[in-house]
């Protein structure tokens, strides 16, 4: 019946719908970590897998249930696993599914810490080559007969590359290679993660999905694309059952429960609370993007400016065909005689933050902050230049935002 619905009534309506007790419209927040049983095999069943029940809030709680019920009906897939951030469910994927031996294949624009963990797999023995994921010739030339999987995402921060899932999902499918994507930069609402062809999705739900600037929590989701019955990486232990469940099961046991990054009952709160206005805030920052883009790409103090939704993007193209809105985030180079920590600090409403996908408009100073630690010859092949400033749109209203950047601009000569 749910599927029948439109997003917003889905995400406002999904927690009441999974039998919460009492008619709460809201989960309540589970704040036990153990869970009692009156016979021990109904325990020793938790253990096995044989049960649905709870052990231990490490590895799930009824709130945990709620939210993932919650992610995997949005994006029509198979099952979800939510972690304490998006790092975390990044990092514990990666780990559990990889191997000594294996081969990666990840998109040279990808964000800084993401770039950073590419670094601690090769110290695990893992082989990591970074590919233009834009050039698929590229992409078919860096397979090896041992690459188990491609990451990518689907809009790079801050340079704003999109990557044709589809395109690389056949280049992946025939060689048996896992897709895998992350969507922080294009939530659900925005992109079908399992009409492109991803096999798994990663977001940081800290990001557009809570929306608030007040939960820390990160997701991997199953889309069912890929079979993992053909997958050489799945532990015996965990080839049981339905085998599309065989890789979110090993992630929960090697990572959730081996490596600990759960997510707190109040932060579940807060993100299912925040993800109720998804699609309205999507709509509002995503509109404001494109105008903000627009009078930047057409004002004299600008060299450049960075977003799929100006027809000059190199992928404008792909993002039209893929998105619904090509996002909220764009990157600028002012002109060479204005200094990017000088314009900032002219700035009187929007925020200068290291986050994005909040309520506020946010600006950053890219190279000397988050992409400090790569150097100057990685953020040049990244396509970032040293007076880069990125712009996450909020939903304030549009023209505050356009008079902030006009005032701002007009300090300088």
């Amino acid at each position: 019946m749910m599927k029948e619905k439109g997003f917003t009534t889905q995400v406002v309506h999904a927690e009441r719908l999974q039998n919460i007790e009492s008619g709460a419209v809201h989960q309540p927040l589970h704040q036990s970590v153990l869970f009692a049983y009156e016979q021990a095999q109904d325990l020793v069943n938790v253990f096995q897998g044989k049960s649905k029940h709870h052990a231990y809030a490490r590895q799930s709680t009824p709130s945990v249930n709620v939210l993932q019920n919650t992610l995997t009906q949005l994006e029509g897939a198979v099952s979800s696993l939510v972690f304490s951030s998006g790092m975390a469910a990044l990092s514990n994927t990666l780990l559990t599914l990889l191997k000594a031996g294996d081969h990666l294949i990840m998109s040279q624009f990808v964000f800084g810490n993401t770039s950073s963990f590419a670094k601690t797999l090769i110290q695990f023995g893992i082989e990591v080559d970074f590919v233009d994921i834009t050039n698929h010739t590229q992409i078919k030339q860096s397979i090896k007969p041992n690459t188990r999987m491609l990451f990518c995402e689907t809009i790079a921060n801050p340079v704003t590359q999109v990557a044709d899932i589809k395109a690389i999902k056949n280049i992946c499918q025939p060689q048996n290679i896992v897709l895998t994507v992350d969507n922080t930069m294009t939530p659900c609402y925005l992109f079908n993660g399992i009409q492109a062809g991803a096999d798994l999705l990663i977001c940081s739900l800290t990001k557009y999905f809570g929306g608030h600037a007040n939960a820390l929590g990160g997701a991997v989701i199953d889309t069912g694309n890929y079979n993992w019955q053909n997958y050489p990486n799945i532990l015996k232990t965990y080839q049981q059952g339905d085998s599309k469940t065989w890789a979110i099961t090993q992630i929960k046991k090697k990572g959730l429960r081996d490596m600990g990054a759960c997510l707190s009952s109040d932060a579940i709160h807060l993100l299912s609370v925040g993800a109720e206005t998804l699609a309205l805030r999507m709509d509002k920052s995503c509109h404001s993007a494109l105008q903000i883009a627009t009078f930047l790409n057409q004002h004299h103090k600008i060299k450049t400016v960075y977003y799929p939704g100006l027809a000059t993007h190199p992928e404008h193209a792909i993002a039209q065909r893929q998105f619904k809105y090509p996002g909220a985030i764009l990157s600028f180079d002012l002109i060479d005689s204005i200094d990017c920590l000088d314009f900032i600090d002219q700035l009187k409403l929007i925020l200068c933050s290291t986050h994005l996908g909040d309520n506020r408009s946010l600006a950053i100073p890219v190279a000397p902050t988050i992409y400090y630690e790569m150097g100057i010859e990685n953020r040049k092949k990244m396509g970032i230049s040293e007076g880069m400033i990125r712009l996450s749109v909020g939903i304030e209203d549009t023209q505050d935002i356009i008079n902030d950047l006009t005032q701002a601009l007009s300090f300088f000569n």
